[in-house]
């Protein structure tokens, strides 16, 4: 995990362009209302969130396990 502490500026921008985009294809999905492509676009924009936040938590992750 020290590639995530040694890259900060690589975490942060990855961590702002994936929440932006989940951000983007949720709202947009949800405007969609009754369509099945909204709700595929939901899902793969709760996907980027999930991972720009799994992204922020890797440099705090225990080293040893648990």
């Amino acid at each position: 995990m020290k590639f995530w502490k040694e890259n900060v500026g690589l975490r942060i921008w990855l961590i702002t362009v994936l929440f932006a985009a989940g951000l983007g294809l949720v709202i947009g999905g949800w405007k969609m209302t009754g369509d099945m492509m909204g709700l595929i676009l939901m899902i793969i924009g709760l996907v980027f969130l999930l991972t720009a936040i799994m992204i922020y938590n890797k440099p705090f992750e225990d080293p040893k396990g648990r």
